[in-house]
Protein backbone atom coordinates (compact mmCIF):
# COMPACT_ATOMS: atom_id res chain seq x y z
CA UNK A 1 0.00 0.00 0.00
CA UNK A 2 1.70 3.00 -0.94
CA UNK A 3 1.65 5.84 0.97
CA UNK A 4 2.19 9.72 0.50
CA UNK A 5 2.50 11.93 4.27
CA UNK A 6 2.81 15.24 3.60
CA UNK A 7 4.32 18.30 6.14
CA UNK A 8 5.39 21.58 6.35
CA UNK A 9 2.66 23.70 5.64
CA UNK A 10 1.15 26.92 7.70
CA UNK A 11 1.01 31.03 7.49
CA UNK A 12 3.75 33.07 5.95
CA UNK A 13 3.58 36.70 4.46
CA UNK A 14 3.70 37.81 1.23
CA UNK A 15 7.36 37.37 0.26
CA UNK A 16 8.75 34.53 2.32
CA UNK A 17 9.75 31.17 2.00
CA UNK A 18 8.33 27.22 3.21
CA UNK A 19 9.22 24.15 2.55
CA UNK A 20 6.96 21.37 2.25
CA UNK A 21 8.07 17.55 2.53
CA UNK A 22 6.24 14.57 1.37
CA UNK A 23 7.52 11.52 2.66
CA UNK A 24 6.27 8.09 0.52
CA UNK A 25 6.43 4.23 1.78
CA UNK A 26 5.01 1.14 0.63
CA UNK A 27 7.49 0.00 -2.33
CA UNK A 28 10.14 0.81 -4.53
CA UNK A 29 10.00 4.31 -5.89
CA UNK A 30 12.58 4.17 -8.61
CA UNK A 31 10.58 4.41 -11.75
CA UNK A 32 8.16 6.99 -10.46
CA UNK A 33 7.43 10.51 -10.61
CA UNK A 34 6.27 12.15 -7.40
CA UNK A 35 4.25 15.56 -7.66
CA UNK A 36 2.70 18.50 -5.96
CA UNK A 37 -0.51 19.66 -7.12
CA UNK A 38 -2.49 22.71 -5.30
CA UNK A 39 -5.75 23.34 -4.78
CA UNK A 40 -8.42 25.74 -3.82
CA UNK A 41 -12.13 25.45 -3.11
CA UNK A 42 -14.08 26.00 -5.95
CA UNK A 43 -11.36 25.25 -8.29
CA UNK A 44 -9.31 22.29 -10.02
CA UNK A 45 -6.32 20.90 -8.55
CA UNK A 46 -3.73 22.68 -10.26
CA UNK A 47 -0.16 21.30 -10.88
CA UNK A 48 2.52 22.73 -9.46
CA UNK A 49 5.95 20.61 -9.74
CA UNK A 50 6.68 17.14 -10.67
CA UNK A 51 10.05 14.94 -10.32
CA UNK A 52 11.47 11.57 -11.42
CA UNK A 53 12.51 9.56 -8.81
CA UNK A 54 15.39 8.15 -10.69
CA UNK A 55 17.84 10.55 -12.40
CA UNK A 56 15.93 13.83 -11.28
CA UNK A 57 14.12 15.16 -14.13
CA UNK A 58 12.20 18.31 -12.85
CA UNK A 59 9.25 19.78 -14.81
CA UNK A 60 7.30 22.95 -13.54
CA UNK A 61 4.06 25.26 -14.19
CA UNK A 62 4.78 28.56 -15.44
CA UNK A 63 3.40 30.07 -12.48
CA UNK A 64 6.02 28.71 -10.21
CA UNK A 65 8.91 28.84 -12.38
CA UNK A 66 11.89 30.47 -10.59
CA UNK A 67 9.93 30.79 -7.40
CA UNK A 68 9.65 26.93 -6.51
CA UNK A 69 12.05 24.19 -6.67
CA UNK A 70 10.95 20.93 -6.14
CA UNK A 71 13.94 18.11 -4.97
CA UNK A 72 14.43 14.52 -3.70
CA UNK A 73 16.42 12.32 -1.73
CA UNK A 74 15.66 8.77 -2.74
CA UNK A 75 17.48 7.22 0.44
CA UNK A 76 14.41 8.25 2.19
CA UNK A 77 11.92 8.62 -0.28
CA UNK A 78 11.33 12.06 0.25
CA UNK A 79 10.61 15.07 -1.83
CA UNK A 80 10.43 18.45 -0.65
CA UNK A 81 8.87 21.50 -2.25
CA UNK A 82 11.13 24.50 -1.39
CA UNK A 83 8.54 27.73 -2.03
CA UNK A 84 10.19 31.17 -2.18
CA UNK A 85 8.74 34.84 -2.61
CA UNK A 86 5.79 33.05 -1.99
CA UNK A 87 1.99 35.62 -3.12
CA UNK A 88 -1.25 35.45 -1.90
CA UNK A 89 -2.52 33.62 -5.01
CA UNK A 90 -0.13 30.58 -3.85
CA UNK A 91 -2.28 30.14 -0.77
CA UNK A 92 -4.03 26.56 -1.53
CA UNK A 93 -4.02 22.66 -0.20
CA UNK A 94 -0.70 21.35 -1.46
CA UNK A 95 -0.86 17.77 -2.20
CA UNK A 96 2.06 15.00 -2.79
CA UNK A 97 0.91 12.95 -5.59
CA UNK A 98 2.60 9.86 -7.16
CA UNK A 99 2.68 8.90 -11.15
CA UNK A 100 3.63 4.82 -11.87
CA UNK A 101 4.49 5.84 -14.87
CA UNK A 102 7.46 8.24 -13.70
CA UNK A 103 9.88 7.26 -16.70
CA UNK A 104 7.81 8.03 -20.19
CA UNK A 105 5.92 10.71 -19.62
CA UNK A 106 5.29 14.09 -17.77
CA UNK A 107 2.32 13.99 -16.91
CA UNK A 108 0.72 17.33 -15.47
CA UNK A 109 -2.78 16.31 -15.19
CA UNK A 110 -4.26 15.40 -12.03
CA UNK A 111 -5.85 11.71 -13.30
CA UNK A 112 -2.62 10.44 -14.20
CA UNK A 113 -1.63 10.37 -10.74
CA UNK A 114 -2.20 7.10 -8.67
CA UNK A 115 -1.60 8.29 -5.34
CA UNK A 116 -2.44 10.80 -3.35
CA UNK A 117 -1.14 12.59 -0.22
CA UNK A 118 -3.73 13.92 3.00
CA UNK A 119 -2.84 17.60 1.56
CA UNK A 120 -1.38 20.53 4.00
CA UNK A 121 -2.63 23.81 3.75
CA UNK A 122 -0.19 26.68 2.93
CA UNK A 123 -1.90 30.17 3.75
CA UNK A 124 0.16 33.28 2.44
CA UNK A 125 -0.92 36.50 4.16
CA UNK A 126 -0.93 39.81 1.75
Amino acid sequence: QVQLVESGGGLVPAGGSLRLSCAASGRPFSSYALGWFRQVPGKEREFVARIRMSGGTTYYADSVKGRFTISRETAKNTVYLQMSSLKPEDTAVYYCAADRDGITRIATMSGSYDYWGQGTQVTVSS
